[in-house]
């Protein structure tokens, strides 16, 4: 496990990656990808057992990750590459003619880390549900994660997988909510109400983990408790309570900047909020 420390360094590149993808692609979704980079980050970087040199679309032998908010792809292919998963450079070809970095995550050019096509919102949390009971069958030991949107809770197919998910005891899976409370029209609240999402949850027949998604060491433990439910029975549901566009002043707290993408001026503003730790691609 790396440091909570190490961790904010990682967050804080990602972030600029994020900014800099969608600023040259003059697309993208920055908002929901810089407020899910922190959990994200320790996800990849101190919880998951993966190794990007023997990575297979099967992932037998190592614990998987879905990406169901398939818009979120600045954030994802940022972590995929700094992982090791892809050349760090490529970041530079996202959305681009031909580049294997769509806008959505795609399988058609075989990019390494992505195991589904991604952009129909709510299909994600099923995907995992049959990933992990395929893990089951296969006796792999290890752990299912998917990432969902609050918005994106407003999909039907959510609910359906949830309660199936329940029914068949589903304990080797971990889902995340991006609690940022806005979607591309407005605020959830304002667009359908998702009311108390650890009722709902809970009334679904799963474990529930309220966290602060930009305190790094509550997210550590929150995926240090997931872990502890492992087998017991119950599928957990982690809700991440976060800010749209987090780290940059001028985009955080609204849903304006959920598919908006800095103008150059902007983008360097958002750069000086934003350290770099890694280096730039």
């Amino acid at each position: 496990m790396r440091s909570t420390e190490d961790l904010k360094k990682i967050a804080s590149q990602v972030r600029r990656d994020i900014i800099r993808m969608v600023s040259l692609a003059k697309s993208g979704h920055p908002g929901g990808s810089m407020s899910s980079a922190d959990f994200m980050t320790a996800l990849y970087f101190g919880v998951m057992d993966q190794d990007p040199a023997s990575w297979t679309r099967e992932g037998v032998g190592q614990d998987t990750f879905i990406l169901s908010a398939g818009h979120l792809t600045p954030m994802y292919y940022s972590i995929l590459a700094r992982a090791g998963y892809f050349p760090i450079s490529e970041l530079a070809t996202f959305r681009k003619f031909g580049t294997r970095l769509q806008g959505h995550p795609s399988i058609r050019k075989g990019l390494p880390g992505v195991f589904q096509a991604a952009g129909s919102l709510g299909q994600g949390l099923s995907v995992a549900v049959g990933m992990a009971l395929g893990k089951k069958a296969l006796k792999d030991a290890h752990t299912v994660y998917v990432l969902c949107g609050d918005g994106e809770t407003e999909e039907g197919q959510i609910w359906e997988a949830a309660m199936f998910a329940a029914h068949h005891k589903v304990d080797n899976l971990v889902a995340m909510t991006d609690v940022n409370g806005q979607q591309i029209d407005g605020t959830t609240e304002d667009v359908a109400g998702l009311g108390d999402l650890e009722a709902k949850w809970r009334a679904f027949g799963w474990e529930t983990i309220w966290a602060d998604g930009h305190d790094m060491d509550k997210i550590v433990e929150a995926f240090a408790k997931a872990a502890g439910m492992k087998g017991k029975g119950k599928p957990v549901m982690i809700l991440f309570k976060t800010e749209m566009g987090h780290g940059v002043d001028f985009m955080a707290g609204t849903h304006k900047w959920h598919g908006s993408v800095p103008s150059d001026d902007q983008c360097v503003v958002a750069l000086n909020q934003l350290e770099e730790t890694l280096g730039d691609f």
